[in-house]
């Protein structure tokens, strides 16, 4: 369970550094006019990110067992690869990150509105993305329905109470 709230708490890490620096970009810029624009961006892909979770959590409900075990295997192992490569290509990038992201923004306000919206939506949507994945595999892996989310240990539910202590 705490392994859950540890891959959230860093995925949105990840997704807040990145919002603040292309916020604070624009604001180095004198261009704060556009942050609205960036935030625009954020929330499509954290709808975006709640959608994938949705689909991923209704929609296998009618698949066999062997079905649902063989995409919940499947994602584990592309969220597994996902990890690991963001791992390598942190180790070579991250002290280019910040310029990278820079440039990215530069190009984007040249561009128009809809590339700033871009830029925020993918930079977010990735790492919304990966969270309904893990979380997702977690959820299937125990076969407890959401205890390994929301956190309430199956023996709480065996008292005859509703999984609360």
């Amino acid at each position: 369970m705490i392994g859950n709230y540890l891959v959230g708490l860093r995925e949105g890490l990840e997704a807040a550094l990145i919002v603040s620096i292309l916020l604070a970009y624009l604001v180095k810029t004198e261009r704060t006019h556009l942050s609205r624009h960036v935030w625009t961006g954020v929330g499509l892909a954290v709808a975006l990110s709640l959608a994938v979770g949705a689909v991923l959590t209704f929609g296998t409900r009618g698949l066999t067992f062997e079905a649902q075990e063989i995409i919940g295997g499947t994602l584990s192992i592309l969220a597994v690869g996902l990890v690991t490569w963001m791992i390598f290509w942190m180790a070579t990038n991250a002290r280019h990150l910040k310029g990278e992201l820079h440039s990215k923004m530069d190009k984007a306000a040249e561009a128009g509105v809809g590339a700033l919206v871009v830029v925020a939506f993918l930079a977010v949507a990735r790492e919304g993305i990966e969270t309904a994945l893990f979380l997702w595999a977690a959820v299937r892996s125990t076969g407890s329905g959401t205890t390994p989310v929301v956190g309430c240990p199956a023996r709480h539910r065996d008292r005859g109470g509703a999984g609360l202590p």
